[in-house]
């Protein structure tokens, strides 16, 4: 897609950037899927299964925005500047953009206490971006960062069991968010793609072990179905941020995993700047 129809977008709503593009997916097979970290290989990660190149229709979700949910699509596009003149900078990450982040998922979401736990920032230039474990790309295959059984686990690490069954206990939500802003905007190059999580089926969200140094992960791969719809924000700036949901306690209807990736934007200008981009990872609790 060109960047003037992409400015078009921008400033006449009424214009969608739908695109169709190229989406990988897991194949389905007999044995549980696994694959070797980035933080285990050093490098690109491993993966051990089949995978899957499929075009599909990627609306633009600019028009529709102001109606998408964490709670039904499981995602959401917003407008929330940063103070931060440098998210490259690991100090300025912890100690300014943090409670930026905390402030926003309290007044998005009304948790009483927002854990936030990593961030990690990705380039599709080069050999990716720089970060405290090792260089990141873009993640190319469709996925969720979290599972039913990982998410609970997730939470214990972070909080601790006695405290992470305290809450239990207590009735209180959690709701796992990753938050995914641009460095540098406009983004040209490698956006991300969100499947609307009201057209995703349970059996084609595909449980997957990641192996890391000291522990074995498990996130969901998701496998291919006509019915999925997806979405992304064309043209994002720095002052823009996506809430993903990649995990919700609560099993009621509402979205609980959003399947993402990044994508190739068809017709990208060569001269198109590199994307890069920061996602951090959180624990949103509510009540307890």
């Amino acid at each position: 897609m060109s960047q003037a129809l992409l400015r078009s977008a921008l400033s006449d709503p009424t214009e969608a950037a739908d695109v169709r593009a190229g989406l990988t997916f897991i194949v389905r097979s007999d044995r549980k899927p696994v694959f070797e970290s980035s933080a285990l290989t050093g490098g690109a990660p491993h993966i051990f299964f089949e995978t899957e190149r499929r075009v599909v229709d990627i609306r633009d979700m600019r028009p529709f925005a102001g109606g998408f949910t964490l709670d039904r699509q499981g995602f959401e596009l917003r407008r929330s500047p940063t103070a931060v003149r440098d998210l490259n900078a690991d100090t300025a990450v912890e100690t300014q953009y943090y409670p930026e982040i905390e402030a926003l998922l309290r007044a998005v979401t009304g948790a009483n206490r927002v854990v936030i736990f990593d961030a990690t920032r990705r380039s599709d230039a080069g050999t990716g971006a720089a970060n405290r474990d090792g260089a990141r790309g873009p993640a190319s295959r469709v996925h969720v960062d979290y599972t039913e059984k990982s998410g609970p686990q997730r939470l214990k690490d972070m909080v601790g069991a006695a405290e992470a069954a305290r809450l239990a206990d207590a009735g209180a939500r959690i709701v796992q968010i990753n938050v995914w802003r641009p460095i540098r905007g406009p983004v040209a190059r490698s956006p991300l793609a969100l499947a609307d999580a009201l057209s995703v089926r349970p059996q084609d969200l595909i449980a997957t072990d990641q192996v890391f140094p000291d522990r074995v992960g498990e996130i969901y791969h998701l496998a291919y179905d006509p019915g999925q719809r997806w979405y992304y924000a064309p043209a994002m700036t720095t002052d823009e941020v996506l809430l993903i949901k990649g995990w919700d306690s609560l099993d009621d209807g509402r979205a609980r995993f959003t399947p993402h990736s990044a994508f190739d934007l068809p017709n990208t200008a060569e001269s198109a700047p590199p994307r890069e981009s920061i996602e951090v990872r959180t624990m949103a609790i509510i009540g307890g």
